[in-house]
């Protein structure tokens, strides 16, 4: 099933957690903190201005981003848990 996000909404996908600390421990799943980074997957065409000018994304697929902790809604495509936020709630592009 393909989604398009609309307006200023973009689809993330989260990176995978670590499975070990730097010392070597294995972390099991219930102490696991949900990554706060994540890669674009598809974004809607942007937001729009009270004159009904079109604000281009800043974001596009493919983009590895940085997140709040608490941002976005949880979806789940074709068995994938993702991520469906607004564009404001990326921090940041990783390069």
């Amino acid at each position: 099933m393909a989604l398009k996000p609309l307006h200023d909404r973009v689809l993330v996908k989260r990176t995978e957690s670590e499975e070990k600390t730097a010392g070597g421990l294995i972390i099991p799943e219930s102490a696991k903190e949900k990554p706060s980074e994540g890669e674009v997957v598809a974004c809607g065409e942007g937001a729009r201005k009270d004159s009904g000018e079109l604000i281009e994304m800043a974001v596009k697929p493919g983009d590895k981003i940085l997140f709040g902790k608490w941002s976005g809604t949880e979806v789940t495509l074709d068995g994938q848990e993702m991520l469906m936020m607004k564009e404001s709630d990326i921090m940041g592009i990783i390069e």
